[in-house]
């Protein structure tokens, strides 16, 4: 395979079915519609606070809790996506829900536990989406599987701090996390908050200046 075909290819399916190796996952979920920035900037601190071997970008066919207007085609989000990921090796870009019988959080995480035994799993989230948690499907089951890292975002850091005092059991520091998720010692459910430089980039933002770009390139 050509270098530049096998540089497009690496995240499209990282090698997780069957895998039995013991690697450090962070899972960002979400529509990625689109995929910006601020993606990056949330990975990229989730990799450095928490020593990560890998992200993965679980791209939603479609988001229970929002709606299917405006959401473009999964192809064209899962491809959106790739190209933004391209740049960064530890970056890995798949839809597993296509093939599951459900699109909830819950079912797919217990699924990728299945598949991957020995994989140390956290769930990584912006700030903003942390008071939404309790209208996830099975959200407190979901905090027993595995725990979560929340980034900092521009005004949502007194939310999600008062979020996470009533969701977790514990919450633990960025550099106790990484710890005890390297030694496998963590007592669900816990969480940590990440803080420092934060992204203003945003999904809806970018779909609006389209959106008024579009209108105004409209003839009169």
């Amino acid at each position: 395979m050509a270098k530049s075909a096998a540089s497009a290819c690496r995240h499209h399916s990282p090698r997780l079915f069957h895998s039995r190796t013991a690697l450090k996952i962070g899972l960002l979920g979400g529509s990625f519609n689109p995929a910006h920035d601020g993606h990056i900037h949330i990975s990229l601190q989730a990799h450095r606070q928490l020593g990560l071997d890998q992200i993965w970008w679980l791209v939603s066919p479609q988001n229970p809790l929002k709606s299917p207007k405006d959401m473009a085609d999964l192809n064209k989000r899962l491809a959106d996506a790739r190209a933004k990921a391209a740049p960064y090796r530890l970056l890995k870009v798949i839809a597993p829900e296509v093939n599951l019988p459900s699109n909830f959080t819950y079912n797919t995480i217990k699924h990728l536990k299945k598949t991957m035994p020995s994989a140390r799993l956290i769930w990584i989230m912006g700030a903003d989406n942390t008071a939404q948690l309790p209208q996830w499907r099975r959200y407190r089951d979901l905090l027993s599987l595995l725990p979560i890292a929340v980034i900092d975002r521009p005004s949502y850091s007194y939310q999600a701090i008062s979020a996470g005092l009533h969701l977790f059991r514990r919450r633990y520091t960025s550099k106790k996390m990484r710890h005890k998720l390297a030694c496998r010692q963590l007592q669900l459910p816990a969480w940590c908050f990440i803080n420092g430089q934060r992204h203003h980039a945003s999904a809806t933002a970018i779909r609006q200046r389209h959106q008024t770009g579009i209108v105004q390139q409209k003839p009169h």
